[in-house]
């Protein structure tokens, strides 16, 4: 037996009321009766109580299955068959959780390491492992930041806003850090831990509270980092070690969230840092960043609302309210109706990639069932099989590719050990006749 949509369209709910409405009054089109006013007026009022009934607004699972949509995004054909690949492989060898087994986790992998099968999974591998030792999970649920605004203060970084294409604006003031102040008010393995906090948020709610806005699927930030008065004296050893620290985390652990990240009052001794830094990116990320001067409010104006962008970048924005743009977090993660709708989505099981594989109760309303004599389709059978066979034998040669380089790191190992034993035995013949 195979499932079909049922071609029947619904009645709407502003056909339901109009439909009982105009079924129990019909107006004549000629001048009324005293008795037909009074029938008009009865059937004014049964149309109120009706409108009360049937509010004119959308569907909540007409709303949700759009935002659900929103959510996932438009995935690549190319890209989902080496998913496919990418998750077989991981499945055939037990290292695919549920809750990391979504279509947008496992692409950011795979274009960390150019959809290279074999180091994409060694790659989430080192993600799952660093999650289960650095107890991430925990982190997200139990971990205060009590020292945030003390932080904030000596360390002006934060959230704010969107830019033009509803990222999320993240900004840093790198050349007002007093780093002094900084390591009195908080340790720096208490601040990598609110930064990994951070991140989580950062996927499971700004990005997702962004997409919502901007309907449009959003996976990425847009970054500010003013360098200004910045030189080498500012990289001393305790800022070398944070700044290794939270760029490990987000090559290795967050690959693939930044859109672009705008370096601005980049003078003379930041470029001659810039260029020791710069060793430590990797390709794609250096793709991403631009590195300006003074003169830099053109090009956020292009990609960033005024609105948006704080008033000591040239923006409109001060948040007086909340005593400065960056103690505010402002943006559509703090909007009360996007993330009871968040909330209201992941609590019915309706969140992105909660079901990927399976019919959901909502669309079992729509679907009929018809003999499988009548709709099968030999065709179709046979390319599904095909690409089934593709996607099977990508991921064996992945795997005959790994055990091809195991064996040859073996093999090198075995030489090497071959070689030990023949000058160990060449030592003892020596000592054998040394001794005679």
């Amino acid at each position: 037996m195979k499932a079909k949509r049922n071609s029947h369209k619904p009645t709407s709910i502003k056909e339901d009321w109009f439909t009982e409405w105009t079924s129990s009054s019909m107006v004549s089109s000629s001048s009324p009766s005293p008795q037909q006013e009074e029938n008009e007026k009865e059937s004014i009022l049964r149309l109120n109580d009706i409108m009360l009934k049937y509010p004119l607004k959308v569907h909540k699972r007409s709303a949700d299955q759009k935002f659900k949509m929103v959510l996932e995004g438009d995935h690549d054909p190319r890209d989902e068959e080496i998913i496919a690949s990418f998750r077989q492989m991981l499945f055939l060898d037990g290292l695919l959780p549920q809750e990391h087994n979504d279509y947008h986790t496992l692409i950011r992998f795979l274009r960390r390491m150019n959809f290279d099968l074999i180091k994409a999974k060694y790659s989430f591998l080192e993600y799952l492992k660093w999650r289960e030792d650095f107890h991430v999970d925990s982190i997200t649920k139990e971990f205060k930041y009590e020292e945030y605004k003390d932080v904030k203060r000596c360390y002006p970084h934060g959230f704010h806003g969107v830019d033009r294409h509803g990222r999320p604006l993240y900004i840093e003031r790198i050349g007002m850090v007093d780093l002094n102040v900084f390591l009195q008010t908080t340790s720096i393995d208490r601040f990598v831990k609110y930064h990994v906090s951070e991140q989580e948020k950062t996927l499971k709610s700004r990005f997702p509270a962004c997409s919502i806005s901007a309907e449009k699927h959003i996976a990425s930030t847009t970054s500010i980092l003013d360098v200004k008065n910045v030189g080498v004296s500012n990289f001393s050893k305790p800022a070398r070690y944070l700044f290794m620290e939270i760029q490990k985390i987000d090559s290795n652990y967050y690959p693939e969230t930044l859109h672009c990240l705008y370096i601005i009052n980049a003078g003379p001794g930041f470029r001659v840092l810039w260029n020791t830094l710069k060793a430590f990116l990797e390709p794609r990320t250096l793709a991403k960043i631009r590195v300006l001067g003074t003169n830099y409010k053109n090009d956020f104006i292009e990609a960033i609302d005024p609105s948006n962008l704080p008033s000591f970048f040239g923006g409109n924005c001060e948040c007086l309210d909340y005593g400065g743009c960056l103690l505010s977090d402002k943006g559509p993660w703090n909007n009360p109706e996007i993330m009871d709708m968040l909330q209201e989505m992941t609590d019915s099981g309706d969140e992105s990639g909660a079901s990927n594989n399976k019919v959901s109760e909502s669309d079992m309303d729509d679907i009929v069932i018809e003999d499988v004599n009548d709709i099968t389709n030999p065709t179709e059978n046979r390319e599904d099989e095909n690409k089934l066979s593709s996607m099977k034998l990508r991921s064996l040669e992945a795997v005959l590719n790994e055990s091809s380089m195991i064996f040859q790191k073996l093999e090198v190992a075995l030489n090497d050990a071959k070689l030990v034993l023949q000058t160990l035995a060449q030592n003892i013949e020596q000592l054998k006749r040394s001794n005679h």
